[in-house]
């Protein structure tokens, strides 16, 4: 199981890619935290912003159909994704993520 990780300026914007992708069945959960501040580089300043984090529980096996959904639904020009891989997930975790999301044939 892997969590992926991406950030938007409005929590209509979160709530919006949130609920595709747990619709389209490629993330069991979808947490948003925020707002909260980030403060990055862009274009050679530094820039400061409100934002709010998206945090999605997906399957390995979900997680190369997510990004490019993720990328063509985002309203940022250079969207965060970022994905990590979980060491332990307990097991009726990961029986109802299994459950929650669509099986995809990636052969």
């Amino acid at each position: 199981m892997n969590i992926a990780w991406t950030t938007t300026a409005s929590r209509d914007e979160a709530e919006k890619l949130a609920r595709l992708a747990v619709e389209e069945g490629l993330a069991a959960c979808v947490q948003i935290e925020g707002p909260i501040t980030s403060f990055y580089r862009w274009e050679g300043s530094v820039e400061k912003a409100g934002e709010f984090r998206l945090t999605f529980k997906v399957l390995r096996k979900n997680v190369l159909a997510l990004k490019p959904l993720v990328h063509r639904n985002h309203p940022y020009e250079t969207p965060q994704w970022t994905v990590a891989d979980l060491a332990d997930v307990g097991e009726p975790y990961r029986k109802w993520a299994e459950s929650s999301s669509r099986e995809l044939n990636m052969d």
